[in-house]
């Protein structure tokens, strides 16, 4: 059921809301915390996603002098983990920006995104993100930060090699061998090690008309499109000496991108932040639409991370409060800009596509209604994705069999969707 405010709400400004922050009617007398477990987003001390968090909270707190933010922010290494262990303790917090949260809602720990989200907020949402946040139709998982994927290339070393950006997969693998002709280390760096390997994968599936699901939601990884897919990276890309020195099973995307910001690499996928790692190093680049089997990619990999409410301590109306501030337009844009991501609101990408300010990003958000998630809302996810990471690579690897190995992975896939 929806829940009705007691407080109003923050500005929602492309909705055409005003309203005047106040604590007044959410906790009556009695002081409430509320603490909140996050991922941080920076790459050091001086722009931790604490930083943010910090500036926000205060912000909050001024206008509701008896609700307090208790935050705790962690790596992207251990912030699932950390939460993890909390719920498994009996000490969930009321709130955790994580990056799955199916097998909570399946465990019924988790408040409904309409049980804490005004109707506004929640209409909010970029589309394909809300879809994605829901198990069995029902929105338990918020998205809180964006990206989407592109090609990537090193205008320097393409001017070199006298090629133009790739729109095919043909003219990805002249343009690869042109570019190993010049003496380039990675033509194209073909990330597939453990760190992000299912990232790389579903991008590459969706460009051979592919993916990890079929239409109904069921896995289809051994489909004939994506063996299709595996067996032309093995025979076009990797089996011709064109993915650099370091195997693509062996390969991190974090290595892959710092290579790029080094002038080795002349092709690859990428997400915003590279833009910021690459300029920083001074390398000028360009980026184009994946490239597909007959021209750019119908389909892109989109990812977001998902902000959750735990019911362990109540507190809904305060819950819901703090979040629709969280996500009102300013705060949004301001997190996003922070750490090149893309809104995931519908006002705040509007905002952001019309701003001069943000064009870097314009690629990414063009990306973001024609992208595909992983399948986040299964349970299964979770070792499903662990079996690609650990797999994937060994698909395109000397002797490997790209239907084997795909097969293997399906049946992991099987397995775990059957125990839900």
């Amino acid at each position: 059921m929806q829940r009705l405010k007691t407080g109003t709400i923050a500005v929602v400004s492309a909705l055409g809301m005003t309203a005047v922050l106040g604590g007044c009617g959410l906790t009556g007398d009695s002081e409430v915390t509320l603490k909140l477990v996050a991922a941080d987003y920076g790459d050091s001390k001086a722009n931790s996603s604490k930083k943010y968090w910090d500036e926000l909270v205060e912000a909050y707190e001024a206008d509701h002098p008896d609700v307090n933010i208790d935050v705790t922010v962690h790596s992207w290494n251990d912030v699932d983990r950390k939460v993890r262990e909390m719920v498994d303790a009996g000490e969930a917090p009321d709130m955790a920006q994580i990056g799955a949260y199916a097998d909570y809602a399946d465990q019924g720990l988790l408040y409904r995104a309409d049980d804490v989200l005004s109707i506004p907020v929640q209409a909010n949402f970029v589309s394909q993100l809300e879809n994605a946040g829901q198990v069995n139709g029902v929105q338990y998982g918020m998205p809180f930060a964006a990206s989407t994927r592109v090609l990537f290339y090193n205008k320097a070393l393409f001017a070199e090699a006298g090629i133009t950006p790739p729109k095919s997969w043909e003219d990805l693998a002249e343009a690869a061998g042109a570019l190993k002709a010049q003496g380039v280390k990675y033509p194209y760096a073909l990330p597939l090690g453990p760190e992000e390997a299912q990232a790389e994968t579903l991008q590459w599936l969706l460009s051979g008309g592919g993916g990890y699901t079929e239409s109904v939601g069921s896995y289809r990884i051994d489909s004939a499109e994506n063996v299709a897919t595996f067996t032309w990276l093995k025979d076009e890309l990797v089996g011709k000496d064109l993915t650099g020195p370091v195997a693509p099973g062996e390969l991190n995307r974090a290595d892959a991108f710092t290579a790029f910001a080094k002038g080795d690499v002349g092709m690859l996928n990428g997400h915003p932040s590279l833009m910021k790692i690459a300029s920083a190093k001074g390398v000028e680049f360009g980026m184009v639409p994946t490239p597909g089997v007959d021209g750019p990619s119908k389909a892109t990999l989109g990812v977001t991370d998902w902000m959750t409410a735990f019911k362990r301590n109540g507190h809904q109306e305060q819950i819901g409060d703090f979040l629709d501030f969280v996500y009102n337009d300013d705060n949004v844009l301001d997190f996003s800009r922070e750490y090149d991501l893309l809104p995931v609101t519908t006002s705040a990408s509007e905002a952001m596509s019309a701003a001069a300010q943000d064009k870097e990003l314009r690629p990414f958000l063009d990306e973001l209604l024609s992208s595909e998630l992983y399948p986040v809302g299964k349970e299964s996810w979770a070792e499903v994705s662990a079996e690609i990471k650990k797999r994937i690579g060994r698909a395109v690897a000397p002797g490997g069999s790209p239907a084997a190995v795909l097969g293997s992975i399906q049946a992991t896939a099987t397995r775990a969707e059957s125990a839900e």
